[in-house]
């Protein structure tokens, strides 16, 4: 069982929890431990319930279309659901947790697949900030015999990048570690490129850790191939209708604990790729080109925009 929502919203909003999968996991199992500890009498209070839970963990953290989307199934699932005794409705809310959870991860796994079959032997790979999706995708490549090394940014200023350099020396990727502003200098050596997605919207557009955009754009200036490796259920509904994606405003003291008093720091979380960068969505679906998204998610994930 996991946390309560109230726990888990905290944890996610003090990025204690951080990454778009598992926000959306921790999220998930937090609303499996709502339905199991329910005091509902009903189906329209459990209802009640797991809408308020959505509120709030919408409210944690603004750059989260995977987690949205989650509890948008799950909720739907439920009020679809042909029962209105509370006690046949937790297993509802279990069971279509539990699906979404392996749906995800089959996801991912396969993204993993498709994109290690880009990664050529003798190939310099570049990646930035941390994506679950992107190591797999390297460990698959490194369990397929091909030979390759990576560069890899620190993603100042929270230092994901850290994590990405110890779990791939971890698999045994020959690793260089270099500083966010040294891209450029870098991109010269590489053959492609790859980072996750904290979100995608309707025109195909990245949203991903600060730094994503620029790099980007060095990539294409380089003409490094630059792919988005992700699940497709990181696409925001939202944007088709005009919204757009919200770009997390973070802790300026992150950047600089101890900055002189009356100095303005700005610490956006995230930056947007606009598609014309991009050379493809490595997905569930395969490589898709960004401007495909909308029209692979109708087929793929039509309850997305019920």
């Amino acid at each position: 069982m996991g946390d309560s929502v109230e726990v888990t919203a905290e944890k996610i909003r003090r990025i204690e929890i951080q990454g778009a999968r598992n926000v959306a996991i921790a999220a998930i199992k937090a609303f499996q431990t709502l339905a199991e500890q329910t005091k509902a009498s009903n189906k329209k209070d459990l209802l009640k319930e797991l809408r308020e839970a959505q509120g709030l963990f919408a409210s944690a953290r603004d750059t989260e279309p995977l987690m949205r989307n989650a509890m948008r199934y799950i909720i739907n699932q439920t009020q679809t659901a042909p029962t209105e005794q509370v006690t046949a409705l937790r297993i509802v809310v279990n069971e279509t947790a539990d699906g979404f959870l392996k749906d995800l991860s089959a996801s991912s796994m396969r993204a993993a697949e498709v994109g290690a079959k880009r990664i050529g032997d003798g190939s310099v790979v570049f990646t930035h900030c941390h994506s679950s999706t992107v190591t797999k995708m390297l460990a698959k490549a490194k369990a397929d015999g091909v030979d390759f090394r990576v560069v890899c940014t620190e993603t100042r200023p929270a230092f994901q990048g850290r994590i990405t350099a110890k779990e791939l020396v971890g698999l045994g990727i020959d690793t260089t570690f270099i500083v966010d502003s040294a891209a450029r200098t870098f991109m010269s050596e590489v053959d492609v490129a790859f980072v996750g997605a904290d979100a995608i919207t309707s025109e195909g557009n990245v949203v991903n850790k600060i730094g994503t955009g620029g790099i980007a754009v060095i990539a294409s200036e380089a003409r490094v191939p630059f792919y988005v490796v992700s699940e497709l259920l990181k696409f925001n509904p939202e944007t088709l209708h005009g919204g757009c994606e919200k770009i997390e405003q973070r802790n300026p003291a992150e950047v600089w604990p101890e900055a002189p008093q009356g100095l303005k720091v700005k610490n956006p979380a995230f930056d947007v790729t606009p598609n014309r960068y991009i050379h493809g969505i490595i997905c569930e679906e395969g490589i898709i080109p960004p401007q495909m998204v909308l029209e692979t998610m109708r087929k793929r994930y039509p309850w997305v925009f019920l």
